[in-house]
């Protein structure tokens, strides 16, 4: 890239990150400075001894969550499942799965969590279901008059390409490839005996799997040609978006603080620009305020510029749709493991120039409307301790860029004790072996079932590897320099310093050609903070200009950080794999 070119770049994030923000006026205050924790229920606690957490565990561990400093859980699906796809192909949308309690247990976390000032938000799956939903059954087997007939889309014709995959589908004996073809015989959904000998059709839509038949919320600009292709304000998928309203309904009553939204831009289909999706989303979200206000809507969108004036409070940053987070925790490798050129490792071959682009466009152009997320990683995602980010000091250092950047945090259970992405796992419900190891159950002790059960170790959700008993909460706990107790005080840094939280402004003060230290500001017109961070294992050190600094006053440090005045700026030297938060006395 030229230098002309990088300038731009420079120049256009600091004036893109310097404008006020507010999130749209429905956003609770809470969340902008909120942070979250996500918990894979089958693998945080387990009560009753059978090796897959629950409910009840997870409110036997609440004051632990409590401890860390965090807002808010997210957890991800607790309902009726079919368990294909980890809990994301739901039988019943109004019914907790029995393997982690009941509806009752939920309201009942909920409240012990409100006691202690926790918020809680379940995850939501609307646009699919499973295909032994009786949704699905209904609506495959009865006839066209029936009440779910066109809760699902069905076709008696398909492309030739279409039945190709199916047979190649079937060639492979992998019945649930989900990168083939989007219908799925209507048979193979073993659905029961069909009504007066005929499927409601032969081929449904699915939506991601093909056990996960897409629910009908319409199509943008559907084609007369094709019947299937009903308009968003035909009565099937009128239907379906009311049902989405009784489910959010039912668990707000219930107590639940809002929903994390899986695959939010999913729902109307043939919608390039998802402005149909968007409408049905400012929908839910005028709903909500009017029925349910203060409600938090977080989506998997990926695109904040659509899912936050959409009525979305917070929007993940999706790492397959953003080369810039890319860039800085994963490199250019294909597929989800960590590569050499990744910003966050210790070789120092990464950079920060596309994140400094992508993301400082993104936050000036969305937060008038809301929050973006990014995260340590997630039930999808390698944790962080994964090849190529394997130290102590190097998970305090993202962690230092995940708590300071103006973002709304989410921390995977587990990596705020440095648990390992381990490979070669077996594939649990879905997992497939490159998610297996993000999924494993939480270390709690040096036990053989590291306190998460009472079961024998070969009868565990996932096995666990405590590194001798490292990479477990009593040891960590117990050691005031671990990464367990430095996320502790991350977080209460966030906090205390208004500064670091969502709202603040973001300035690169450092030469993103040289990427090694990144060196970066937060305001909020009263305080001013400077970051500075160097995954690299090399020293690294930069000047930078800070008016009306008079000297930078260490918060919190990672590794080694001195600074001094010099005639050209602020000097900053880090030793490698080394951060610190720097406040700026004036």
């Amino acid at each position: 890239m030229k230098s002309k070119n990088l300038k731009h770049i420079l120049v256009s994030a600091l004036l893109l990150c310097s404008l006020p923000g507010y999130a749209h006026k429905t956003t609770p205050e809470w969340i902008r400075n909120a942070v979250f924790y996500d918990i894979y229920p089958s693998s945080f606690m387990d009560s009753d001894g059978n090796g897959i957490g629950d409910i009840p565990g997870i409110i036997s561990k609440l004051d632990y969550v409590k401890s860390l400093g965090v807002d808010a859980i997210w957890m991800n699906p607790i309902f009726e499942s079919g368990w294909f796809d980890g809990g994301y192909d739901i039988k019943d949308y109004f019914k907790v799965d029995p393997r982690f309690g009941s509806n009752a247990d939920v309201k009942r976390l909920v409240e012990e969590a409100h006691k202690i000032g926790l918020k809680v938000c379940l995850d939501l799956v609307p646009g699919h279901s499973s295909n032994q939903a009786e949704w699905f059954i209904k609506s495959a087997t009865e006839g066209p008059d029936g009440r779910y007939a066109d809760y699902y889309i069905f076709s008696d014709v398909i492309s030739a390409k279409d039945s190709a995959d199916i047979i190649k589908r079937r060639a492979l004996e992998d019945p649930d490839n989900s990168k083939l073809g989007p219908w799925v015989p209507t048979e193979e959904a073993k659905t029961g005996k069909p009504l007066n000998g005929k499927y409601r059709g032969n081929f449904y839509l699915k939506n991601y799997y093909p056990c996960q038949p897409a629910l009908n919320f319409g199509y943008a600009n559907p084609d007369p040609s094709k019947p299937w292709q009903q308009p968003v304000n035909a009565p099937g998928p009128k239907a379906v978006r009311r049902e989405l309203k009784n489910i959010m309904a039912y668990w707000f009553d219930l107590g639940v603080d809002g929903f994390r939204v899986d695959m939010a831009a999913s729902l109307v289909k043939n919608d390039k620009d998802k402005k149909e999706t968007m409408k049905l989303w400012k929908e839910m979200r005028e709903w909500i305020d009017r029925e349910y206000p203060g409600k938090v809507l977080i989506s998997e969108w990926g695109v904040p510029e659509q899912a936050l004036p959409a009525g979305f409070d917070v929007d993940f940053l999706l790492i397959h749709r953003s080369p810039g987070f890319k860039q800085l925790t994963r490199g250019s490798v294909k597929d989800k493991s960590v590569g050499e050129d990744a910003y966050f490792v210790k070789n120092g071959k990464g950079g920060i120039d596309k994140f400094i682009e992508e993301y400082g466009k993104k936050y000036s152009d969305t937060r008038d409307f809301g929050y973006i997320s990014l995260f340590s990683a997630n039930h999808d995602i390698n944790r962080l301790n994964s090849e190529g980010r394997d130290t102590p000091d190097q998970i305090k250092t993202f962690m230092t860029f995940l708590l300071t950047t103006p973002c709304v945090p989410f921390i995977h259970y587990g990596d705020e004790i440095m648990m390992r992405n381990v490979k070669g796992l077996p594939s649990v419900e879905g997992s497939r072996e490159e998610r297996s190891g993000t999924r494993t159950p939480m270390q709690w002790d040096n036990s053989p079932s590291v306190g998460f059960s009472s079961a024998s170790p070969e009868n565990l959700y996932l096995p666990v590897f405590t590194d001798n008993g490292k990479l477990t909460v009593e040891t960590q706990d117990k050691d005031p320099n671990s990464v367990l107790n430095f996320v502790r005080e991350l977080i209460k840094v966030r906090h205390e310093h208004p500064a670091l939280a969502n709202d603040g402004d973001w300035q690169t003060l450092s030469d993103i050609t040289n990427p090694y230290p990144w060196i970066y500001s937060r305001n909020n017109g009263k305080d001013t903070y400077v970051i500075a961070l160097n995954p690299g294992e090399k020293k690294a050190e930069a000047i930078v200009e800070i008016p009306a600094a008079k000297s930078l006053q260490p918060i919190l440090v990672n590794g080694k950080a001195t600074t001094d005045i010099t005639k050209k700026g602020i000097r900053i030297k880090l030793a490698g794999i080394s951060s610190a938060i720097f406040k700026v006395n004036k």
